[in-house]
């Protein structure tokens, strides 16, 4: 059996496993472990403006979930997908270094995600894009795991709220903590 046979069948198993052991325990539903707060760099976004989105990712204590560069082929990278509307081009979404992590299941360490952490996504604004306020919306998924067991994968709807304005509209700066620096990981 081929390398990538042989991790297909593991994560088979796991995932076989992990739903028998998921109702054995009470865990939480899978789209349950993670909760993602949207801010807007820019209110309003003028038309021919660049904007981000920052995704602040809550994931419930004792549990995390694999980075958006997992370490084995066969884990499932946590993204941020966004479905922007017509006039609104996405321009780059920026993840965070995963945290190393050793997990009883793993004979070496994972590259996962704990705590709070942020993604964020670059945008550009057209110059004939839509005037006034619209919804950006993105799928966020994830598996989520704990020391003993990983949860089904999900894919969970979030949106945030954009308000266009004419080119050259002065825009305020929001929530600065969030966009200053590079994207924040969980804690250990």
């Amino acid at each position: 059996m081929g390398r990538m046979a042989s991790a297909a069948a593991l994560a088979c198993l796991l995932m076989l496993g992990c739903v028998r052991t998921t109702r054995a325990q009470n865990l939480p539903a899978p789209g349950k472990v993670a909760k993602a707060d949207l801010y807007v760099s820019l209110e309003p976004v003028p038309r021919g403006s660049t904007f981000e989105v920052a995704a602040v990712v809550h994931v419930l204590p004792g549990f995390h979930m694999n980075s958006h560069k997992p370490s084995e082929d066969y884990l499932i990278p946590t993204e941020l997908t966004p479905k922007p509307p017509a006039g609104i081009k996405d321009v780059e979404t920026i993840y965070p270094p995963g945290i190393d992590k050793k997990l009883s299941f793993s004979d070496k360490p994972l590259s996962v995600y704990t705590g709070t952490f942020t993604i964020r996504a670059k945008f550009s604004v057209a110059a004939n894009a839509a005037l006034g306020a619209m919804s950006l919306p993105f799928t966020l998924q994830y598996q989520a795991c704990n020391e003993d067991s990983c949860l089904p994968p999900v894919r969970i709807p979030v949106t945030a709220r954009i308000d266009v304005a004419p080119a050259g509209t002065k825009a305020r700066q929001m929530s600065p903590q969030i966009f200053s620096g590079k994207p924040a990981s969980g804690a250990k």
